[in-house]
């Protein structure tokens, strides 16, 4: 709520003219707390970077901008299962566990080469690009113009992004460092869909690996 609220605040006060220097732009003491904020927000990332390097399997989360309820689709779903298999085939990645929701997913990852932050970075601008241009071009998204500015809002603010921002830029690893964190985090991951009240059992989500359907469990998860 907190991070919400500064971002809130950001939003509004980017009326303010260009032309003057970016201090005389916003009321007096404001510009300090917005490079502070910005430094904070930078330096979150970077440390995240530095956290998920280890041989440890990790809990990560990865959340659409917005929260917004992509994965109702089934065909954005699929575009998330073939990338997740693209990276354990040709990146390395091990995947213990995982489920997608509506708006994020849950995954247990690891990766022997101490590669998992480039891994996912590389995931996650795939898989917006992936989608973007399904929004842009299939005909079955009847959400397109709306999809398309909520990505594009989210955008202007950041410099990495230059039209549209699918992927919150935090990934909040967890390191599991004993099997009582990973069976904790696994069953969580697992009973999410229940939780959320989308299934009565965990076994009947069809994206995650405590499904039933046996056939997708056996291609992803190692």
């Amino acid at each position: 709520m907190k991070i919400k609220s500064l971002i809130i605040i950001c939003l509004l006060i980017v009326t303010y003219s260009r032309s003057v220097s970016p201090s005389d732009q916003y009321p007096k003491g404001l510009w300090p707390f917005l490079t502070t904020f910005t430094t904070i927000n930078q330096t979150t990332i970077m440390s995240e970077l530095r956290k998920a390097n280890s041989e440890y399997p990790y809990f990560v989360t990865l959340t659409k901008i917005g929260w917004v309820d992509l994965f109702t689709r089934k065909e954005y779903c699929d575009v998330i299962i073939d990338s997740l298999n693209f990276c354990s085939q040709n990146k390395g990645l091990k995947l213990s566990a995982y489920t997608i929701m509506p708006s994020h997913i849950h995954m247990i990852i690891r990766n022997q080469k101490l590669k998992l932050p480039s891994i996912l970075r590389e995931f996650k601008s795939f898989t917006a690009k992936k989608i973007l241009y399904m929004i842009q071009h299939e005909s079955f998204e009847s959400r397109k113009e709306w999809l398309l500015h909520i990505f594009k809002y989210n955008a202007a603010f950041r410099n990495q992004n230059s039209q549209y921002m699918l992927w919150q830029k935090t990934n909040h690893p967890i390191e599991l460092t004993n099997s009582k964190i990973y069976d904790q985090k696994s069953d969580y991951i697992h009973e999410n869909p229940v939780a959320a009240g989308l299934v009565t059992d965990a076994e009947s989500w069809v994206y995650s690996s405590a499904t039933k359907y046996t056939q997708l469990r056996a291609k992803l998860v190692e």
